[in-house]
């Protein structure tokens, strides 16, 4: 058996920039252990399988760990192959996913995400790990949706987490994010998920569905520019919809090769 791979950087206007995915489209669903294997031998954060599905695709992530609800860049990536490799023409590409409904579109050399939006609460009980993992004593809150979201006073004092993953390990959580006002844009995050084979994701989709109705309601603007801090970086132009979340983002290809399995 041969499956194309296609080698995307997500969230990014020029190569070895943004979130880099591996995208195999596929006409059946694999074997979840092999998908998960194909996944790990990647070692990218994220693999994403797609299958049609009625007048879209059904679509899934894999980390080189476990399979993950949702994922922004990896879906960027996908509509990217969709649209520049495999003929798509359609003005939407809906996919199904195990967070619901996700629509892509394209406006310029952007691709528009319409995602969920996970609005976090506050939390006043959380693991003594989160806090001392991530090396830090004073906060401003700790919230939780999905993931732990915590909140800092400035854009310097989330570049200035350095995170003991053997200590963060220990949580049972798929992702924890670090986030404060941005200098040079509405806000800032970073983003850790050891559990998941990822120690620090570069640009991340999914933390977006849930900073953006987080600092929409604290910033009382609906329009944000986001910034994530990771060694590559990312930049996402945002927009709370009601209950959804809107991110729009560039996409580069890196490269396009066969997988033989036998």
């Amino acid at each position: 058996m041969k499956l194309n791979l296609y080698q995307i950087d997500a969230f990014a206007d020029k190569l070895f920039a943004g979130n880099p995915a591996a995208v195999i489209p596929l006409e059946h669903w694999l074997d979840d252990v092999l998908m998960q294997r194909i996944a790990e031998e990647n070692n990218l954060a994220e693999t994403v399988f797609f299958v049609p599905k009625g007048d879209g695709f059904h679509i899934r992530w894999f980390t080189p760990e476990l399979e993950i609800d949702l994922c922004g860049h990896a879906t960027l990536a996908a509509a990217f192959v969709l649209y520049h490799f495999l003929g798509y023409t359609k003005p939407v590409i809906h996919f199904y996913s195990k967070s619901g409904p996700l629509y892509l579109s394209k406006e310029g050399d952007l691709i528009c995400l319409d995602f969920p939006s996970w609005m976090p609460e506050r939390m006043t009980e959380y693991p003594d790990e989160l806090l001392s993992g991530l090396g830090i004593t004073m906060h401003l809150g700790v919230y939780k949706k999905r993931d732990y979201i915590v909140e800092l006073e400035t854009e310097k004092d989330v570049l200035k987490i350095r995170p003991d993953f053997a200590v963060l390990n220990k949580m049972n959580v798929i992702g924890i994010i670090v986030t404060a006002p941005g200098l040079h844009c509405d806000f800032v995050s970073r983003f850790f998920a050891p559990n998941c084979g990822i120690p620090e994701d570069p640009v991340t989709g999914s933390a977006h569905a849930q900073l953006v109705p987080f600092w929409s309601e604290k910033l009382n603007k609906n329009k944000l520019h986001a910034m994530q801090l990771s060694k590559r970086g990312g930049e996402i132009w945002c927009e709370q919809k009601g209950d959804r979340v809107i991110m729009k983002g560039k996409a580069v290809f890196y490269m396009k090769g066969v997988i033989n399995i036998d």
